[in-house]
């Protein structure tokens, strides 16, 4: 439950970035206030305000987020996100002072600017700095069949967050050997468990893990640069031993999330009652039908429950039967419109989490009508069963708004990879994920229409 951390792995840079700015924050208003005292500080109530507000505006405005961009363009965002964000937390904190009349050497200019200012500074030029260390491309080489390189080959086409690695790629054959054998120490390697490698090419990887060269299953590989696992790259073999997948009934872990999800759920309902209350009252004004529109969704070990949502859709919206949402959707309510930006039509599910029909966390449950049309083409579907459905998951916070049957095989290899390394960490990183895209409105509804054949994935 605990042991799989891949995806901390892959943040650790910018993780040790938030850190980092946490530690120099307090160093710096430290410093500051012994300069303007004589005395420390220490770690008070106003530093910690202080450093989780930096924190927490800083990931909201992408300061600790991968980005893809040109070097130039990448240092000129870094700089204006650092000092936006320095400029809302002074603003506040003289603003709020002003406003409740403080007395405090703490919120006056002379002691705030010079504190802000070099920590300001110092934070860009940091994050500059660990922006230009990512930039360094790092060199793999993928061997596998041609069933699996070509899956990999059009998983990388379509990640654009995949900007620090260069793939090569090697059919697993008699040259597989020679290729090995020629491969620079500074490469790493990812091997299909269903390679055929001769012995000789085993005896050379182990020699090449000996030097320095990191090796890894296809499948960890995937995880680590992918953040999710494609479907068509294991057996069902593989699943029955892979490490992995410990979020299952009679475990603690399964006992803990339960717990967590009833007393954070009925938290929820009781602070979110007001603003469903409102969303009622306008959804009804509106155009005066139901206020309320319910599904019967598909949830653990394939069980169907009914979930009710706040209706976002005209009444008729479905009279010729289920359909995929798509971009600028007609059949959205002008009040649906923003209730579905903010994710509030979501919130009635907050019922089925307090029964245990859902989690707070884990794979959006979906229509069975739809579920028997995406099992006749997507390998091991079913998978995603393991585990209580969720108001959000992995699936949500990495990929844009399910639109197509190419979504949802894309929306299962998160949820795959959320089963595999489940734990109340990742849980955290999802629930951070969530309220960000929420705050900014993201992913709320398909970007463009989606045509492609699941075989063409």
């Amino acid at each position: 439950m605990w042991g799989r951390l891949p995806w901390l792995q892959a943040r650790a840079n910018l993780i040790g970035l938030a850190v980092m700015d946490a530690w120099l924050l307090a160093t710096s208003y430290n410093i500051a206030f012994h300069q303007a005292s004589g005395r420390w500080a220490g770690l008070t109530g106003s530093i910690t305000t202080t450093t989780l507000s930096w924190l927490s505006l800083s990931y909201l405005f992408g300061r600790y987020s991968a980005n893809t961009e040109s070097k130039r363009t990448t240092k000129f965002k870094v700089a204006i996100k650092t000092i936006f964000v320095a400029g809302m937390i002074l603003g506040s904190i003289i603003l709020g002072g002003w406003i409740f009349d403080y007395q405090d050497v703490r919120i006056e200019r002379s002691f705030l600017v010079p504190v802000i200012l070099s920590y300001t500074l110092i934070s860009a030029l940091l994050q500059i700095l660990l922006r230009r260390r990512q930039e360094s491309t790092r060199q793999w080489l993928v061997v596998g069949s041609q069933h699996e390189i070509d899956i990999i080959k059009l998983e990388l086409a379509h990640s654009v967050n995949i900007i620090n690695i260069d793939v090569t790629f090697q059919l697993d054959s008699i040259t597989t050997q020679a290729v090995l054998l020629a491969l620079p120490s500074n490469h790493g390697v990812a091997v299909s468990d269903s390679a055929c490698l001769q012995d000789q090419a085993v005896e050379i990887l182990l020699s090449k893990r000996s030097r320095g060269c990191e090796v890894q299953d296809l499948i960890s590989w995937t995880e680590l640069h992918l953040q999710r696992v494609p479907p068509e790259i294991f057996t069902p073999r593989w699943l029955v031993q892979a490490e992995g997948f410990k979020l299952q009934p009679n475990q603690i872990a399964w006992r803990l999330k339960r717990l967590g999800d009833l007393a954070f759920g009925t938290l929820l309902m009781f602070l979110t009652t007001p603003l469903l209350l409102a969303a009622a009252v306008a959804i009804r004004l509106e155009d005066g039908g139901p206020i309320l529109y319910q599904q019967l969704r598909t949830g653990l070990y394939g069980q169907t429950f009914l979930i009710r949502k706040l209706r976002t859709m005209r009444v008729d919206a479905e009279s010729s039967g289920p359909q995929w949402a798509c971009a600028h959707d007609q059949r959205v309510t002008t009040v649906g419109r923003w209730l579905r930006r903010m994710r509030i039509d979501e919130l009635p599910q907050l019922v089925n989490v307090i029964r245990g029909e859902m989690s707070l966390i884990g794979p959006r449950p979906e229509r069975p009508e739809i579920e028997e049309q995406l099992e006749e083409v997507i390998p091991h579907y079913r998978i995603r069963h393991w585990i209580r459905p969720g108001l959000s998951g992995w699936a949500q916070v990495c990929h844009n708004y399910g639109a197509s049957t190419a979504d949802s095989r894309a929306k299962l290899s998160y949820d795959l990879y959320y089963l595999r390394n489940a734990n109340i960490f990742l849980d955290v990183l999802i629930l951070i994920k969530t309220i960000r895209l929420v705050a900014l409105a993201h992913g709320s509804s398909p970007t463009q229409a989606r045509d492609r054949s699941i075989h063409q994935l």
